[in-house]
């Protein structure tokens, strides 16, 4: 095996002319933050293991212009990621000069109203007695974090730069030919591909969900007032508007609108998007004063009645898909990650098979349920805060206000909302 060293495509010639496929215990195909998790999860230990990424992600430098991609982590994925020994290595980015830059941003308040009515709730991380609600990170951030420390693991292959071209899943093995010409051969494939993963399709696992008609439109900002460490989100009757503290003091912003609006925003010149985001915030932080680079992104949900098949198993996208207004997609496929891990490495000290269809049913009953619940939660929400019927809004607004004077009602949801409650891995818990 190679270890902890990246193995480029170009190694094709070498890996080719052997007859024997690689031999592994886990084959994890895709490298973002939930498969590099999982990878991690399961370094040091007795599984013989591969992540498969094919677009291999460098460390940002200090300097860096602020990734379009966010997510917002909660105390249970940092609790994650510092159990995994990647905290600090996201947490701070140094450069070959010699220089640091703190990448991640905590906010320790959340504000959410709606902009057709009073109803507003403000949680505060004090009021829960944790010192932040949650931390706004680069997607790119995190993955680069979480490859770097593989090269502490020697039971870890990274495979960078190449792709599956074809699978085959047998009662005992799942064998994979990569376009460069190796071939693989595992007793689990995960599939950590994203929501058009091809892992799911080759285990012929059905998926079901929904578009939801609307795009998200993602950039970074610079608003006139600071952020204060909150992360702001007002519901508009095209979709939520949502405003996250980043480490430079700007806001990444994300607003979900409808595709017609969102094609409109992409082709505005930057006063004009600055004028109606600031317009559609309701000047909350003052004037927009600089607008970054413009992408958008579709949103759906989805989900995976099945998580697991025949020597197979899915996590985070892959498995299911839920909509950005809380911020949960990432952490979902965080929790997955850490209770899969935590299956397979009891499996393999117990001696049984970790690709075996008994084992994997343990994964797929700890976290479907509380998947479930996060996606029809996200969806009623959506729904509700999307509706233009007055009783609804009259019922959301009231409902804002209720839940915000009802002290323990509060603290409960932003305890749920935070990765503090619920049937957790033992890497979501404290060190």
């Amino acid at each position: 095996m190679t270890g902890h060293r990246p193995t480029p495509a170009t190694d094709a010639a070498e890996r080719a002319a052997s007859s024997r496929p690689a031999e592994y215990d886990v084959v994890i195909v895709g490298g973002g933050m939930v498969g590099a998790a999982l990878a991690c999860a399961l370094g040091d230990g007795a599984l013989r293991v591969a992540l498969i990424e094919p677009d291999w992600v460098a460390p940002l430098a200090p300097g860096a212009a602020v990734e379009a991609r966010v997510s917002a982590l909660t105390c249970a994925s940092q609790r994650i990621f510092e159990n995994l020994g990647a905290w600090a290595a996201m947490h701070t980015l140094h450069g070959a000069d010699g220089r640091a830059e703190t990448r991640v941003c905590a906010y320790t308040g959340m504000e959410v109203w709606d902009a057709s009515g009073p109803g507003r709730i403000r949680f505060d991380a004090a009021a829960v007695g944790e010192p932040a609600l949650g931390w706004i990170v680069e997607n790119r951030v995190v993955q680069a974090a979480l490859l770097a420390r593989l090269g502490a693991f020697d039971n870890v292959d990274t495979l960078a730069g190449a792709r599956v071209e074809r699978c085959e899943l047998h009662a005992d093995a799942v064998a994979l030919a990569l376009a460069d010409g190796r071939e693989l051969r595992a007793r689990l494939l995960v599939g950590a591909d994203g929501a058009a993963s091809r892992v799911r399709q080759w285990a012929r696992l059905d998926t079901a969900g929904w578009g939801y008609d609307q795009r998200a439109v993602v950039c970074a900002v610079r608003t006139a007032q600071p952020h204060g460490h909150t992360a702001w989100q007002r519901f508009l009757p095209g979709g939520p508007l949502a405003f996250l503290p980043l480490f430079d003091g700007r806001c990444s912003i994300v607003w979900s609108t409808t595709p017609a609006a969102a094609e409109h925003l992409l082709g505005l010149d930057a006063a004009q998007f600055a004028d109606e985001l600031g317009s559609a915030f309701g000047r909350r932080l003052g004037a927009i004063e600089e607008v970054g680079a413009r992408a958008a992104f579709p949103l759906r949900l989805q989900h995976t009645p099945h998580y697991v098949g025949a020597r197979v198993a899915l996590i985070g996208d892959a498995a299911h898909v839920v909509h950005p207004l809380a911020g949960q997609g990432a952490n979902l496929g965080l929790l997955d990650a850490a209770a899969l891990a935590e299956v397979l490495l009891a499996a393999a000290a117990a001696g049984h098979d970790p690709g075996a269809f008994a084992v994997l049913r343990r994964y797929e009953r700890w976290r479907k349920g509380d998947n479930l619940l996060m996606l029809a939660a996200m969806d009623g929400l959506k729904r509700l805060f999307g509706s233009p019927l007055a009783p609804l809004r009259l019922v959301r607004n009231v409902g804002l206000g209720l839940v915000d004077a009802c002290t323990p009602a509060k603290t409960a949801l932003a305890r749920r909302a935070m990765g503090l409650a619920g049937d957790l891995p033992r890497l979501a818990r404290t060190a």
